[in-house]
């Protein structure tokens, strides 16, 4: 629960750096390279792939009914930083799945619902995170979910700024970022900016794109933060 409620207390001018619309530049790429660890890919196996397409048949059948999103938010999910405008992904959090995720792992009840807008601007829904804590190590992520099919990912190496100077999350430097997902990246620079450098800031998440594609390289391609590239090389290793 810690994880979530942290991740809340960040003002949403930082995420906003982190899900800009339309194409990454490579500077943003680097940048958010320097503040994400992801699983490395395990050589796939038969079993591995059958249990990750019982996860999604349990997942697709489980939130069908939050195509509806008014339907979500009667169920508990709120959308996360609403202020944010033109996201690439909208967040719908419950806060007590997102508790139950930290102990245990049903497909059936995902901490985040996805979802992206059509041009009507209404919400689509295209799947859903899970998460784990930040302690898990690999092998407690394959048994939640097979790491030869999905990449957990998780934030790292944040600079924040002073407690009680909100005000300084917007600060740039040579152009740049100062502080949050975008931000420097090593605790001598934000040191150095007076800042609180904080290792892992949040817990491991994986997007399930559900509704997005049939395709495994779909489903299991967290689109927010892998480069297109790196989405045909998953999409490789799963075919």
């Amino acid at each position: 629960m810690k994880t979530i409620l942290l991740l809340a207390l960040v003002p949403v001018t930082a995420l906003a750096q982190h899900d800009r619309p339309g194409k990454t530049s490579a500077a943003d790429m680097n940048a958010m390279n320097a503040h994400m660890v992801m699983t490395p890919l395990r050589s796939p196996t038969r079993t591995d792939s059958i249990r990750a397409a019982k996860i999604v048949t349990e997942l697709k059948s489980a939130i069908a009914r939050y195509r509806d999103v008014r339907v979500a938010v009667d169920d508990g999910f709120r959308q996360f930083a609403p202020q944010i405008k033109d996201q690439r992904v909208y967040h719908f959090t419950n806060y007590r799945l997102a508790f139950e995720n930290a102990f245990r792992f049903n497909p059936e009840k995902p901490t985040s619902l996805l979802y992206k807008k059509d041009s009507n601007g209404s919400f689509v829904l295209i799947g859903a995170m899970y998460t784990a804590p930040k302690r898990f190590s690999e092998d407690k992520l394959h048994e939640r979910i097979p790491l030869s099919v999905a990449r957990w990912h998780k934030h790292v190496n944040w600079c924040l700024p002073p407690r009680g100077r909100q005000d300084r999350w917007t600060e740039t430097r040579n152009g740049r970022p100062v502080f949050g997902p975008l931000g420097v990246a090593s605790k001598s620079e934000c040191d150095s900016a007076g800042g609180r450098f904080e290792k892992e800031v949040l817990g491991w998440m994986v997007h399930a794109n559900v509704f997005a594609s049939d395709d495994p390289g779909i489903i299991w391609g967290d689109d927010h933060q892998m480069t297109g590239d790196e989405m045909m090389e998953h999409k490789h290793q799963l075919n």
